[in-house]
């Protein structure tokens, strides 16, 4: 992942703590965030796919990817709001998902 990112995670969640502090409840919220993104992923699948015959066709394969976007954006904020390095949090996850496909 880029620069980009791993700058935008601590300054994402510096921003948080200082906008809405960092005790349980805002911790519980910033969990719970991570479900709300997904639930716009599943919005948004649905809307490409056309399930809703009310509304058709209303979102793209670019839409999808860009909550899902979100999603680990908001996952990663939410690592490091519990006081963990996101990055080594995700690299060190990565490296068991790699060696359980058998390319580890």
């Amino acid at each position: 992942m880029s620069d980009t990112i791993w700058d935008l995670v601590p300054a994402a969640t510096r921003w948080l703590d200082a906008a809405n502090g960092t005790d349980d409840a805002e911790l519980s919220c910033r969990m719970l965030k991570v479900t709300e993104e997904a639930g716009e992923v599943a919005s948004a699948w649905i809307g490409l796919r056309g399930q809703n015959p009310r509304k058709g066709v209303t979102h793209t394969k670019e839409d999808v990817a860009a909550e899902l976007a979100d999603v680990v954006i908001t996952a990663l904020v939410a690592i490091e709001s519990l006081g963990l390095d996101a990055r080594a949090t995700l690299e060190t996850t990565a490296a068991k998902v790699h060696a359980r496909i058998g390319n580890g």
